[in-house]
Parts: structure tokens; C-alpha cells; sequence
């Protein structure tokens, strides 16, 4: 009864998202907050189901209104009412494995990142969903630390993963790189583990997930962010970490086909001025589409044309996520796709 951690290309029910709150750290930037994940909702119904915890009953009849409003097929949509800290639905959500040929939803501990801010309701919010009826398939709870955006799986027992969020002492501070990479290879069939040590955006919370850096396209090919711009101070690190996934091989032993993605001019908060995570390397691969993150900026064109080359037979959706930002994640930190098999269709609590 082994594992296999799926890869984002593999067949999906849904996207889960988690609405924010009107009283939680999106407060001062909710509408524009909203007019995003508004924006993902209407991309991601077209090809497939979309999961949505929201808040509270207002909100809940509110969203219907609304995406009914923007022409969201209402089959698609999948309203529940349940609580949460935040919105990353990425780091909160459920691991997908196959086991047998059918899905297992994997519920991990999340604690904010290292104890950085409060997590117990996005914690337990895998196990209300499950109480609500939202899930098709076996929901299992693991008791250590993983987050959905820290792991890159080709989906052949090949994980792309960074030394710095995984190995971290905030994490799992018992568990060592072999113990770690024992509970890896037991639970999600990992067989081969891929550690970068270089690279990790400025204003990023989370130590440096996989997901704002580099990222499986298919089992052959790897996309990953290039600085180009000597002058800036990510500059040495990412240089460093372009050649360490050039010196990656395959099962094969042949070297990955490696897409750059272009360097975005820095963003900064308009608050306090501290520099803003802004990565192409956030994007979300769904059932036909690959939604990617843009920000107003020259090089937006340019990362759609090169993740357009990497996906030649799937749409590319470009959703604005300067909003995102200010939080310091994008667009793949907001989203954790379903596999096939394992979303509810129907259910008490599901409308």
C-alpha cells in the first residue's frame, strides 16, 4: 500500500481557497484581496471545480450573489463556512497521494511557518472540512510539520525541496535530513531528494519554499527564477542556485531541461518600504490551464511566453497578484489543487 505524492499535472477534482476574514491581517487591503481570489474563482471554473472556505454566513451568501453576478457556473462552486487565520491554502491544505490507484488526502501539521504567526484554526481546518462532508476520499493526520508549498514532485519519487524551509530547526527540530528523508520516502513514496541550498526571496515568510523558486514542469524540465541583474542583492544567491539545478540529473542521469523566468523589477510596501517576494515561479497548474501570476511589470510578457513554451498545450491565465504581495506570497501560496477522485460533489454543508 505504498504512496505517491502526486504532481500538480495530474488530473484534478478542484482548487481549494480560503476566503479571508474582514477582521484578519487582510483588513486593510480586503477588496483588492478579493478582486484576486474573484479573479482566480472565474479562471479555475472554468476547468474544474473550486473548494472555497469562507468566514461566515454573510460571506458565504455574499460570494454566491457575486459569482453568480461574474457567470460562475454554481455546479462548480463549493461554498462551506468555516473559520481560519489566513489564506494560504497552500501550506494549511491537504498533500495528495496515490495509493492503490485511488486518492488519500494527507493532513500535515501547520504551524505559521515556524511558529512566526497564528495557525491553530488553519491548522484543524483539513479536519473540519472533512467534518463538513467536503471530501470524497480517506482524509489521514500526520504529526509533524509539512507545508504544500515547501515540495515539488515530478510525480515519479523525485521531490525538488530547499534545505532552508525543510531542514529548518523551526520546523521539525527532532528530525534530521536522513529522518526526514525516511518519513518522505514512507509516506509520499519520495526515492530521490533533490536539496537546494541557494536562493530565497526578500520578504519571503517561509524560509524559502520551493514554490517561489523552482518548479517541476514536467519529470524532464525544471523552471526556475533568474536574476539577471547584477546590481541587485539577490543576485549572488540565485546565480548560485541556477548552478546547482544545472548540476541536478535525472533518474537517467542526463541533465534537467532548465526554462529561466524573468526577474521582475523590485516591489516594495508602499507602508514601510521593505522589499516584496515577487516571483513567476508561483504558478498554479490546473486541468488544461496554467494560471501565472503577474504584477504590472515589463517582464510579465516574458514569463507568460516562457511558462507558454514550457506548457505548449495548455492556456496560460495570467492573474494579477501585486495585492498578493503585500502579504508576502502570490498566487500558488493561495491555491492547493484536489486530485481526482477525492472532492465531495454534494453535501449538507456544501453549496
Amino acid at each position: 500500500m505504498a504512496n505517491r505524492l502526486l504532481p500538480e499535472w495530474h488530473p484534478q477534482d478542484a482548487v481549494q481557497l480560503t476566503w479571508p476574514s474582514p477582521n484578519g491581517d487582510w483588513a486593510p487591503l480586503l477588496e483588492r484581496i478579493e478582486a484576486t481570489l474573484e479573479a482566480l474563482v472565474v479562471a479555475i471554473a472554468r476547468y474544474q471545480h473550486v473548494l472555497v472556505s469562507v468566514p461566515d454566513a454573510a460571506t458565504r451568501t455574499h460570494l454566491k450573489r457575486r459569482f453568480a453576478c461574474l457567470g460562475v457556473d454554481a455546479t462548480r462552486l463549493h461554498l462551506t463556512v468555516l473559520e481560519s487565520d489566513d489564506t494560504w491554502a497552500r501550506d494549511h491544505g491537504p498533500l495528495g497521494v496515490e495509493r492503490d490507484g485511488r486518492p488519500v488526502l494527507l493532513d500535515y501539521v501547520f504551524t505559521g511557518w515556524g511558529g512566526k504567526y497564528p495557525a491553530s484554526r488553519d491548522d484543524s481546518l483539513t479536519r473540519r472540512l472533512v467534518d463538513a462532508g467536503a471530501f470524497a476520499c480517506p482524509v489521514e493526520t500526520r504529526d509533524w510539520v509539512l507545508e504544500g508549498g515547501a515540495l515539488d514532485t515530478d510525480g515519479e519519487g523525485t521531490l525538488l525541496t530547499t534545505e532552508s524551509c525543510l531542514l529548518n530547526e523551526n520546523r521539525n527540530p527532532g528530525l534530521d535530513r536522513a529522518a526526514l528523508e525516511a518519513r518522505l520516502r514512507e509516506e509520499l513514496g519520495i526515492e530521490r531528494v533533490l536539496w537546494l541550498t541557494q536562493g530565497r526571496l526578500e520578504g519571503d515568510d517561509t524560509d524559502g519554499h520551493i514554490d517561489t523558486l523552482a518548479r517541476f514542469v514536467d519529470p524532464q524540465t525544471i523552471a526556475y527564477v533568474r536574476c539577471d541583474d547584477e546590481s541587485d542583492p539577490h543576485y549572488p544567491a540565485f546565480t548560485a542556485m541556477e548552478r546547482e539545478l544545472e548540476a541536478l540529473r535525472r533518474r537517467d542521469g542526463e541533465p534537467y531541461r532548465l526554462i529561466p523566468l524573468p526577474w521582475p523589477r523590485p516591489c516594495f510596501d508602499p507602508v514601510d518600504g521593505h522589499r516584496l517576494p515577487a516571483t513567476y515561479a508561483n504558478f498554479l497548474i490546473i486541468n488544461g490551464a496554467v494560471l501565472v501570476p503577474t504584477y504590472g511589470d515589463g517582464a510579465d510578457a516574458r514569463a507568460l511566453a516562457a511558462l507558454g513554451e514550457a506548457f505548449p498545450d495548455r492556456d496560460i491565465v495570467p492573474i494579477e497578484c501585486t495585492s498578493v504581495l503585500r502579504q508576502h506570497g502570490s498566487l500558488h501560496c493561495l491555491t492547493m489543487q484536489l486530485p481526482a477522485g477525492s472532492l465531495a460533489m454534494e453535501g449538507t454543508a456544501i453549496a
